[in-house]
């Protein structure tokens, strides 16, 4: 019999594509699969379930906590503030859930990610943990530890394609092996605190480290401001000004979202990213239709 986990608001596709995770593929016969930990994890969509096979075997129960499914969907967007492009971002992508990673490996990978298109950042990725990770099966490799990265050279890390990157990751890793920074320990302070530690790491703002503390420590309030969302906060809520102080959008964002700010971020953000992919005419219909 198949593993499945009965779920009917959930949407696979959104969740893993929507640029909080890059670990995730689209396989040819119509499955999803990934690395999660030391497990190579395939997820299927079903109307009413989610599939899902695991090598090693995973207890119903980790796959259900990583994809969040163990929480309420519609408790969370009730939080959400009314807004029209809002409520059309959760119509398009309802379903769409943050999920739980690993801190590390999240923290890394969103390093990685400055100033990267999402398609690079899994080309990064896979190739820190093709050659810096151990084996999880004959075709993938786990994403390597802290130690192993704080083992590496600069020269090897820039081999990864990391170009600049590389400098800052391996100076955050290094600094998390010595101790001076326990990313296991951040879920238990304050959003501030947590805050605080992050951004003390090389190559490390306020965006990243929002991005570790939505992502993997649990903080449903972290909402990260990158160029997509800055856009739309711009666009939607400061009536298309060209220039807003960062301070503004981030004070905003706090008082206006809400405790599950961070969900509002992602359907916002998918929303946006998928809007610009669009033709500037089938764009600019799509704006005015969700603004009515």
């Amino acid at each position: 019999m198949p593993n499945l986990i009965n779920v009917s608001d959930f949407a696979l596709a959104s969740t893993v594509e929507c640029g909080q995770a890059f670990r995730w593929s689209r396989t040819a016969d119509c499955w999803f699969e990934g690395v999660v930990g030391q497990r190579v994890i395939r997820l299927r969509q079903h109307p009413q379930s989610v599939e899902w096979e695991s090598r090693p075997n995973a207890d119903k129960k980790v796959v259900a906590r990583y994809l969040a499914l163990d929480v309420s969907l519609p408790d969370i967007l009730a939080t959400f503030p009314n807004d029209p492009l809002l409520r059309k971002a959760v119509k398009d992508h309802h379903g769409l859930r943050v999920i739980r990673q690993e801190p590390w490996e999240c923290l890394a990978s969103f390093i990685a990610s400055s100033s990267k298109q999402i398609v690079q950042i899994r080309q990064i990725v896979d190739l820190l943990a093709r050659r810096f990770g151990e084996p999880v099966s004959d075709t993938h490799r786990a994403f390597p530890t802290v130690a192993a990265v704080a083992r590496a050279t600069h020269q090897q890390l820039w081999d990864c394609k990391l170009g600049f990157r590389a400098k800052n990751l391996l100076a955050a890793a290094r600094l998390i092996d010595s101790g001076k920074l326990d990313l296991e320990a951040l879920p238990s302070l304050g959003y501030g605190h947590a805050l605080e530690e992050l951004i003390k790491l090389p190559g490390v703002g306020e965006k990243i480290a929002n991005c570790t503390l939505l992502f993997a420590c649990g903080f449903n309030q972290a909402f990260p401001i990158d160029v997509w969302i800055e856009r739309a906060l711009r666009r939607i809520y400061f009536d298309g000004k060209k220039r807003v102080a960062a301070r503004e959008l981030r004070e905003f964002a706090r008082t206006h979202f809400g405790p599950h700010a961070g969900w509002a971020q992602q359907y916002l953000f998918f929303s946006e990213r998928t809007l610009g992919q669009q033709r500037p005419r089938r764009r600019q219909a799509l704006l005015d239709a969700g603004a009515k």
